[in-house]
């Protein structure tokens, strides 16, 4: 099991760089969020700095929505989940391979990158390094919950804007602790362990969650 699962795996993240994947248009659409937001605010640096990380948690969050309506959608087009539904390995672990392989192109880019977009609303270095720890940690929920989506609408075509209206509001509580962190790092009233655990205690939740829900969402659609 640990081989196919981590074969699907791979597949995934060849398929995703084959065909150019959703990772570098939600850094491109990442980059374009956080370099709007500066023109639209005006010179104030420290207007930036202190809007700096919701700016950047909401961006991670819509980057994150891109191209996840076909995490499921394709497999379901070309037959690719019919084998994958009849084979020895669980369908949670194939949920969890297919997020997994999601998260490594799509959230684990946009965390990485984020000290340097931090740059542009004028964040300080220990603003980015709670930047990068805080997307790191939350990232993982966020897609864990949008795959609960896509495979509720995996059968549904052009079902983006559907995936979109039930996933967000799942989204909210990550995107309120994952700002809250990284705003008690650059000085806040609250710990930044509070908000971080909470946090991570989040994204852990996320997984078995979104994994057996996804699951059971592609069972009920066979």
């Amino acid at each position: 099991m640990t081989r196919a699962f981590l074969a699907l795996v791979a597949r995934d993240l060849r398929l995703a760089a084959r065909v150019g994947g959703s990772g570098a248009l939600g850094l491109v659409f990442f980059l374009m969020i956080v370099t709007i937001v500066p023109f639209a605010l005006g010179p104030d640096l420290n207007l930036l700095a202190r809007i700096g990380p919701a700016v950047l948690w909401l961006s991670a969050v819509l980057a994150t929505l891109i191209g996840l309506d076909r995490l499921f959608q394709a497999d379901e087009e070309d037959g690719s989940l019919d084998l994958l539904r009849q084979s020895p390995l669980p369908l949670e672990l194939v949920v969890l391979a297919k997020a997994v392989a999601h998260w490594l192109t799509t959230g684990l880019p946009l965390a990485l990158a984020s000290p340097l977009f931090g740059l542009l609303v004028a964040l300080t270095p220990p603003g980015m390094a709670a930047m990068v720890a805080t997307l790191l940690v939350g990232t993982p929920a966020l897609t864990f919950i949008g795959a609960t989506g896509a495979a509720l609408t995996s059968g549904i075509r052009r079902g983006g804007l559907i995936l979109a209206i039930l996933v967000v509001p799942l989204m909210v509580p990550t995107l309120i602790f994952g700002v809250s962190a990284a705003n008690a790092a650059l000085g806040g009233t609250v710990p930044f362990a509070t908000p971080f655990l909470i946090l991570a205690a989040l994204s852990l939740a996320a997984a078995v969650i979104g994994t057996a829900g996804a699951a059971a969402a592609l069972r009920w659609g066979e």
